[in-house]
């Protein structure tokens, strides 16, 4: 039986499992991304390192394992197994990753968008079990989309598709990590909610947790955030609607832990204003397997590339 490694390197923390062929998780570990900022080198040794302790852990040797799939958050490129760039991990541009983790390891190893994976993981396993298109977004560090159409993964042609995140609903917004200015994500991105919530609460050290609480509490002004964060991530998605006509839009990411305050607003911008059969047919969802989607992902994409299944860019 071989197993599979999923990492899910998100910008403040890195997950693995172990995923058996049954696709059940059955064994974790964690990194604080934010530890190594100031050196790339020493993430991808620590990277390895806890691989290697995973494997130990369950008494497994390189041969026992299928392979490796990592879902990064930024622009990939999986043929060549290049990070091109992660807006939200300094340092991170053209580094070779596969490379280097195959050398280190032995083990066959693939990376991806983060998105994608996760994408991935709630099409087979999760939200959008049934489905034959889906959106997936995920709200965090970054905001990031995967795209699942006619049953399968569009990356586009230079596999870099889903940026959701990066669409611009200001045309004279603020400075992006990206290049760009007015994008999605420096309104709806973990930090902006942050100076958001620390500024209309007063309270500079409050964390998005606690906003959560507030909401809970019927507090007014933490409503307020969510309702106006739901309304920027609805006017993004209205275009993806009106261009994409998905079946399904699935929400995940650590901001999804205040859905039930961004569900009404987010549905109904999307109601509002997408084009009427679009808008009809599209059901939003929040996601189901939280962490475990892009680890579980990683599983679904090493089956594929053993088949050839699902994940051709269409």
């Amino acid at each position: 039986m071989k197993y599979v490694i999923g990492v899910d390197f998100g910008g403040t923390n890195i997950k693995l499992g172990l995923v058996n062929p049954k696709g059940k998780i059955i064994r974790r570990a964690r990194i604080d991304t934010r530890s190594y900022f100031s050196s790339k080198a020493k993430l991808i040794n620590s990277l390895a390192q806890k691989i290697r302790e995973v494997m130990i852990a369950q008494e497994l040797c390189a041969t026992n394992i299928s392979g490796i799939g990592i879902g990064l958050p930024g622009l990939i490129d999986p043929r060549k197994g290049i990070v091109r760039f992660l807006p939200n991990v300094p340092g991170w541009r053209n580094v070779p990753l596969v490379k280097i983790l195959e050398r280190s390891l032995n083990i066959a190893t693939f990376i991806d968008n983060d998105v994608n994976l996760a994408a991935l993981g709630e099409w087979q396993y999760g939200a959008g079990k049934g489905a034959d298109s889906l959106i997936c977004v995920t709200l965090g560090t970054g905001v990031g989309g995967g795209i699942i159409l006619d049953g399968k993964l569009y990356r586009g042609e230079g596999y870099v598709a889903g940026e959701i995140g990066h669409i611009p609903i200001n045309e004279k917004g603020p400075a992006c990590n990206c290049g760009g200015s007015g994008c999605l994500e420096r309104y709806v991105g973990n930090q902006s909610l942050l100076k958001k919530a620390r500024r209309c609460l007063q309270n500079k050290d409050i964390t998005l947790e606690e906003v959560y609480a507030l909401a809970n509490q019927s507090n007014s002004k933490a409503l307020a955030l969510w309702e106006e964060t739901a309304v920027h991530i609805g006017n993004a998605l209205v275009g993806v609607v009106n261009v994409l006509n998905p079946r399904l839009i699935i929400i995940g990411g650590g901001v999804a832990k205040a859905y039930k305050h961004l569900k009404k607003p987010l549905i109904q911008t999307i109601k509002n204003r997408s084009m009427q059969v679009q808008s009809r047919m599209v059901a939003v969802r929040r996601a189901r397997l939280g962490d475990d989607a892009g680890i579980l992902g990683a599983q679904i994409l090493m089956k594929d590339l053993t088949t050839g299944a699902h994940t051709k860019h269409v």
